[in-house]
């Protein structure tokens, strides 16, 4: 019984932190240049490789596509007798070629990818900027100020911590009971402080702060951009985003009055409204609390580096900017068979509804960057299929206020330990603390 015993916690044990992690079967794609980049008209060679536990598969049947990014023009099956082969390719004028490499084994498919850039210094979006978008969006912050914040602070006790103390908040926006919610950290002890607004990616879920830099002295609010509180349960969210929250970055397309973004983006600045208040006329459980005046950053990926690129662009209070991976750029640029912006309107639609066209420059992240006066960072990667690297680079050769860019190639849509400590350091360092 005392063996039985042993070898049933043997079996809980293992079944407790064994996990799957990975594959077997890997495929490499890899380009001849360090740094992924390359001239216009110069030939890119990309070594393909397909092993099994690091070692190469003799015979490997991979079928590729070979192109600019989201427009292959090649499209070819091909057999690896030593498991790794070269596959050549170029472009004649500033863009990414992209290869990506599908290897068929033991009845399954496995994935590599590789994107080089081609003189993306010199990418120029197609993206153009209504004569009134600078009218349209003053107005659109005038009318939102017409009805006042009123904020809410339910304070959090499980959340806090003894230097930070966290607040599920919540502020009208641009009418009567319309509100945007998200969690607030601030430093316990009474001062002024810079502070930072975290914006969020696409989809509908729960928000759980920023204890971490508020702890070094920083007044952090991250938001939701739907209007409901941020502290439910995942499942809450999920029936949302399936239901009256589906699809709901194509409402109001094809008019700039009634697009879902119009909210988004005046709430998102009316955030920094909230954040100028506290100390004054918003004073969560008595905190004294307050934002210096003067060092004020936004940051977000995806959906909430477009946000960035949108709350910089319209808020002069906005002191610095951390862009990721900034999706919502240069939608027209399929229109001309160049990679767009997630979430890709028009890719693949030879015959867009005209109206949604003009009316979709109005939430162009690129028109924003146009309007950005203050330091920005930009990051992102070269293997991104969500947020292509040809409307990234294109948006930041936009910018004329001092930039500063880093790639890291080899991410997709998503981000590498090293890639988020040096954007958080980045951050820190423009708004003044020292880490």
């Amino acid at each position: 019984m005392r063996h039985f015993l042993l070898l049933c916690l043997m079996l809980l044990g293992m079944s407790a932190s064994a996990q799957i992690r990975g594959t077997e079967i890997t495929v490499t794609v890899t380009p001849d240049h360090k740094d992924w980049t390359y001239k216009t008209g110069e030939k890119v060679n990309f070594t393909v490789s397909v092993l099994r536990s690091g070692t190469l598969v003799d015979n490997a049947e991979i079928t590729y596509d070979l192109g600019p990014e989201m427009y292959p023009t090649e499209h070819k099956d091909l057999t690896l007798k030593t498991g790794q082969a070269t596959i050549s390719g170029k472009l004649t004028k500033p863009g990414f070629l992209r290869l990506k490499a599908t290897a068929h084994v033991g009845g399954k498919d496995y994935e590599g990818m590789c994107t080089a850039a081609v003189s993306p210094e010199q990418l120029k979006p197609f993206a153009e900027k209504p004569a009134d978008f600078d009218a349209f969006w003053a107005k659109a912050l005038e009318e939102a100020r017409w009805t006042a914040l009123e904020p809410t602070f339910e304070f959090l006790p499980e959340r806090s911590t003894p230097k930070v103390n966290t607040y599920h908040v919540s502020f009208q926006n641009d009418r009567w009971g319309r509100r945007v919610y998200g969690i607030l950290n601030v430093p316990t002890m009474p001062g002024k402080y810079p502070a930072l607004l975290r914006v969020p990616g696409a989809g509908v879920r729960p928000y759980g702060g920023d204890q971490w830099t508020a702890a070094k002295g920083v007044i952090v609010l991250e938001i939701g951009i739907h209007g409901i509180p941020v502290t439910k349960e995942q499942a809450y969210y999920d029936q949302l985003f399936t239901a009256a929250l589906a699809d709901y970055w194509t409402h109001g397309l094809n008019d700039r009055n009634k697009n879902y973004y119009k909210h988004v983006v005046t709430g998102a600045v009316r955030a920094n409204d909230l954040i100028a208040a506290l100390g004054h006329e918003a004073n969560p459980m008595g905190s004294q609390v307050e934002w210096d005046g003067k060092n004020l950053a936004v940051t977000g990926s995806s959906q909430g580096g477009f946000l960035s690129l949108a709350v910089a662009g319209l808020d002069k209070r906005v002191s610095c900017y951390g862009a990721v991976h900034a999706a919502m750029c240069d939608h027209v640029a399929s229109l001309h068979k160049v990679a767009c912006g997630w979430p890709h309107y028009w890719y693949n639609n030879e015959n867009p509804d005209p109206r949604e066209v003009s009316e979709g420059a109005y939430y162009d992240g690129v028109n924003f960057a146009r309007c950005i006066t203050c330091p920005g960072w930009f990051s992102f990667g070269y293997n991104d299929d969500v947020v292509p690297p040809t409307t990234a680079w294109a948006t930041y050769n936009t910018v004329t206020a001092p930039k500063e860019i880093r790639p890291y190639q080899l991410t997709g849509h998503f981000w590498y330990q090293e890639q988020w400590d040096e954007w958080q350091a980045w951050l820190l360092k423009h708004l003044g603390v020292n880490e």
